[in-house]
């Protein structure tokens, strides 16, 4: 079983202590998200051969904005069978649209201690979402991203990018900063088909150069459900890959997960044991903040 550690909430960052009882307690409890009464046990019993995949965490995959607590217990961990990666989304927008974010410059060189602990297989990074307004225009995406890259260099291997989607409770966020004159963001990401977003030209353009920026850094870069980009040079890839967990762990990695309500996700099934609401962070353009 890959457990997800969490799209929903930053708990490496705000909850790494309670994680790791969970993990000393051998499980923990999840509330279905769309339904409260509906809760979830799901064991976090480190690998072992005599219990069946449902019964065990075969792979922790972390997700976060700041792997410290990762890198301080990555030995641990490892001591206690459990096998992992971490991808950090590291994307160093202005404090009006991440008010609470860390110091970039400190998270890469967590980044950089992490990957001599546990290779840079290991530790992805995730530029996402590309979000567009009057502070964060196209020129600021190419300098921005390149200046990461090159600080980047050599500690991933692997990078994810996608897309803002216009997701309700962020964009009414948005636009209360739109009204009170400090932002404009840049709508219409895409024109839909079919209920499928297809992004604009100039996005794609923009998504073209980033892509050589990462190649040249020696980064493969892939897309988070996006539609096909592969003649950006951008592979649609999976957050949750099976077979990179394969190849990495020697595990068998679960199928697609069908129930993804993103049609262009490719990540394998996994459970999250995370839960959506207010994200210290703050992240205005943020999906999981309620």
């Amino acid at each position: 079983m890959i457990i997800s550690v969490s799209r929903r909430c930053d708990i490496p960052r705000f909850s790494f202590d309670w994680f790791l009882e969970k993990l000393d307690a051998g499980f923990v409890e999840v509330k279905n998200p769309f339904n409260a009464h509906q809760i979830k046990r799901v064991s976090l019993l480190p690998c072992s051969p005599d219990r069946s995949p449902d019964e065990h965490a075969e792979v922790l995959a972390f997700w976060t904005r700041d792997p410290a607590s990762i890198l301080e217990h990555a030995e641990e961990l490892e001591q206690r069978g459990y096998c992992f990666f971490v991808m950090t989304t590291l994307t160093s927008y202005p404090a009006l649209l991440e008010p609470n974010a860390p110091v970039a410059e400190t998270v890469i060189l967590t980044m950089r201690k992490l990957a001599e602990k546990i290779t840079p297989d290991r530790v992805i990074w995730r530029y996402d979402p590309i979000f567009l307004s009057n502070l964060t225009d196209f020129e600021f995406h190419r300098r921005n991203f390149s200046g990461l890259a090159t600080r980047l260099k050599d500690a991933v291997r692997r990078i994810i990018v996608s897309v803002y989607d216009e997701y309700p409770a962020a964009e009414k966020r948005l636009s209360a900063l739109e009204k009170g004159g400090s932002l404009v963001s840049f709508a219409h990401y895409g024109n839909g088909l079919s209920g499928e977003r297809l992004l604009l030209p100039e996005i794609r353009d923009l998504l073209a150069e980033l892509a050589t920026i990462a190649q040249s850094a020696g980064m493969e870069i892939q897309s988070c459900a996006e539609e096909d980009l592969s003649s950006l040079g951008i592979r649609s890839g999976a957050c949750i890959d099976g077979e990179y967990i394969s190849r990495l762990f020697g595990v068998k990695a679960p199928d697609r997960d069908r129930f993804q309500k993103r049609p262009n996700c490719l990540c394998c099934k996994s459970v999250d044991i995370g839960s959506y609401g207010h994200c210290p962070a703050g992240c205005v353009y943020c999906y999981g903040l309620r």
